[in-house]
């Protein structure tokens, strides 16, 4: 199981990439516009993926943090 998690965000690059690299030779493709709109997307949709699994540990280490700064 760990070395499926492990392998999973190297797949993921790998299969991101290839369909990146395809879709720029494509000559039939999209317009500038609607592929940076997709790219903007696709970061705000790992940022919100990252905040909802890492959230409640980032929250509990700036609440030890600050905790921290009002006792010294």
């Amino acid at each position: 199981m760990k070395k499926t998690m492990s392998n999973l965000p190297l797949a993921v690059y790998i299969a991101l990439a290839g369909f990146l690299q395809s879709f720029r030779r494509d000559e039939r493709g999209l317009s500038g516009v609607v592929v940076a709109v997709l790219l903007i997307l696709v970061a705000v949709l790992a940022i919100v993926m990252i905040w909802v699994f890492l959230g409640d540990w980032i929250s509990d280490m700036w609440d030890t943090i600050t905790q921290q700064s009002d006792i010294a």
